[in-house]
């Protein structure tokens, strides 16, 4: 099953799924992730909207996902909670936005889903919808050095690979530097398994 498939497939279940992780896990680290950007942002893979709350005021957001199940939850969220956002089906590897156009990207485990060969692809892609100067944060697991997490997340890989396409160890700021993007600082956000990395554009 590709990604398309399996992201329609769970996109109805995928925020009940997610629940206690969202709530005592990814809550606290989307408002790191917004902090002190403004202007015009960009929500690579917004998936059901979980970010949506958390953008900052008087900001125009984009935000782009390719699964319309997953849109479609999204935009539940955003009427629900009234707010100003522009949904759009789009892949992360053929933007549909002119270039240096956003002044800010997040994009929150969109790369835990992307297969190697695809992390170079997407992260020219958002290098060149972002203007020389701005900022792409990036949120994403990493495998933990701590011997009993790092077999929890063992044991846990298979279900995670069938149910959301996903992985552990992508390691996505090995791409940095082939997308011509600079590595400001790695942060580890939740022990030594979510971190954030903060890239600047050129």
């Amino acid at each position: 099953m590709n990604k398309f498939e399996t992201y329609n497939r769970i996109a109805r279940y995928y925020d009940f799924l997610d629940a206690p992780f969202e709530r005592f896990r990814y809550q606290p680290l989307r408002r790191v992730m917004f902090a002190g950007l403004e202007g015009t942002l960009l929500d690579a893979g917004v998936g059901t909207g979980c970010n949506i709350p958390f953008y900052p005021k008087y900001t125009t957001v984009a935000g782009i996902d390719f699964s319309p199940a997953m849109l479609g939850r999204a935009r539940a969220r955003q009427e629900k909670l009234g707010a100003k956002v522009d949904l759009r089906q789009m892949d992360v590897m053929a933007l549909d936005f002119p270039d240096d156009h956003f002044d800010a990207i997040v994009s929150t485990f969109l790369f835990c889903v992307l297969e190697p060969e695809h992390q170079t692809p997407a992260l020219i892609e958002l290098r060149r919808v972002c203007r020389p100067g701005g900022t792409i944060r990036i949120l994403e697991y990493s495998v933990s050095e701590n011997p009993v997490y790092r077999s929890i997340m063992k044991m846990m890989a298979p279900w995670v690979r069938f149910a959301h396409g996903a992985a552990f160890d992508r390691n996505t700021e090995q791409y940095l530097a082939a997308a011509g993007l600079e590595l400001v600082e790695k942060k580890f956000l939740y022990r030594d398994i979510i971190k954030m990395l903060d890239v600047r554009v050129p």
